[in-house]
């Protein structure tokens, strides 16, 4: 059976958590392929809210095997912490699987992700402060520490020492810190190991052999296609690739495994941190759609900015991941408005451009042009078939589906996991 990629379509927080719940219901895994603690999911399940931060949504579906791929970045104090969270309100998480491959966030590297943004000071990127970006450089430099390295305090040893070597002295040097001990680290992460240890598999195996079985796999993405650090609005960006391409290289999963990519995206735009962001509303209409949606980040808390529905950055997703079908996830907040602006293309320098601009300088600069559908005033959060709802609201869904080049298979109207509309089979 072929696997089923899941990633976001904007800038992340589009509802990729309970799209992934709606499809956990009927697959044997869902697998987070990238990002670490920085990429929240929150999951309404009877009427329950549950924020995830670090754990694949399939934890809230029994019988669906919960991994964390070799791709994603580890703080082992927020697994266990958020583990203990859901033990406690009755979940079972006992089927959790991780990567021996993936890479630990250790403490010194959340040290220098806090201290650097500061020192950027308006020039900062707006990271979450996790010490993911300085974890993914580790990574790509060859000193970074890997879950498998906790089972040997020798080879763990050995690693943390060479990569102080160097942190130490930007520390002590430049940003005038004290110096992080080799050892506190050493018996920090070991502190770790016996509890993590019968968690930890070759999930590349285990997930080629789960397929092989005729058994469906779901890749999570976390963050979403504008984060993307090859293919989003660099440098404003996450650490890791989270298109549908970084699902195979954070999962083990060849290309040829994966038959479906569904997009994610939001009835309008929302993101958090600096960067450019063309249909943002600093006024009234961008704080009801704050209020409405309540578009507050699940990890930091931090409010989001918010803004109307931008399609060529929908359209740009679809061609960067393959998009197959997307979900259209919050149309409810849209409820109430009396017209709905929805970015058509963009104005750049006085040129009409339809698609996104690869020149990052030209993306900043680019004015939205926009049209606008007529709204509706009826509550919607009860439909369950398009027919069910308004027929402005289904004109506003089959208008952005011919503006962004693949069908919308499924519409959120309300946070709930039974509050969405069918429209086509994701499975």
């Amino acid at each position: 059976m072929p696997a089923i990629v899941l990633v976001g379509a904007q800038w992340g927080d589009e509802g990729k958590g309970k799209a992934t719940d709606l499809l956990g219901s009927r697959v044997e895994a869902v697998v987070k392929f990238n990002g670490g603690n920085n990429a929240g999911h929150t999951i309404v399940v009877k009427g329950e809210k549950y924020a995830l931060h670090l754990l694949p949504s399939g934890i809230l579906t029994p019988g669906c095997a919960p991994v964390i791929g070799n791709g994603v970045v580890i703080d082992l104090g927020v697994l266990f912490e958020e583990l203990d969270g859901l033990q406690a309100r009755g979940v079972d998480t006992s089927a959790l699987v991780v990567s021996g491959s993936a890479h630990v966030i250790p403490s010194y590297n959340r040290t220098l992700d806090k201290v650097t943004e500061r020192f950027l000071g308006s020039a900062r990127i707006g990271t979450t402060g996790r010490g993911i970006g300085p974890t993914y450089a580790d990574k790509m430099a060859r000193i970074g520490i890997r879950v498998q390295d906790l089972f040997d305090e020798d080879v763990l040893r050995a690693k943390v020492s060479g990569a102080l070597n160097l942190k130490n002295q930007v520390l002590v040097k430049i940003y005038n810190r004290k110096a992080v001990d080799v050892e506190a680290v050493v018996s920090e992460l070991r502190g770790y190991a016996e509890r993590l240890r019968p968690m930890v598999a070759d999930t590349a195996l285990l997930l080629d052999r789960m397929l092989s079985e005729g058994k469906t796999v779901v890749l999570e993405a976390g963050q979403a296609t504008l984060l993307d650090v090859d293919h989003g609005t660099y440098p404003f960006v996450t650490s890791s690739n989270a298109t549908a391409g970084g699902a195979c290289t954070g999962s083990g999963i060849p290309p040829t495994r994966i038959s479906r990519v569904i997009a994610v995206v939001k009835a309008y735009t929302t993101r958090v941190g600096e960067g450019p962001f063309p249909t943002e509303l600093l006024d009234e209409a961008g704080e009801r759609l704050r209020q409405a949606g309540a578009e507050f980040g699940t990890t930091t808390g931090r409010p989001r900015r918010c803004g109307w529905f931008d399609a060529p950055v929908a359209r740009y997703a679809a061609r960067i991941n393959g998009v197959t079908d997307f979900v259209l996830t919050k149309l409810d907040v849209l409820t109430g408005l009396d017209e709905v602006p929805v970015c058509v293309a963009y104005e750049i320098d006085g040129v009409r451009c339809e698609e996104l601009p690869t020149n990052q300088a030209e993306f900043a600069r680019a004015v939205p042009v926009y049209e606008s559908l007529p709204g509706w005033t009826e509550d919607i959060s009860a439909a369950r078939t398009l027919d069910d709802l308004p027929r402005n609201a289904r004109d506003y869904v089959a208008a952005l589906e011919k503006m962004i080049n693949a069908p919308i298979s499924a519409i959120g109207v309300g946070p709930g996991r039974d509050e969405t509309i069918a429209v086509r089979d994701l499975v």
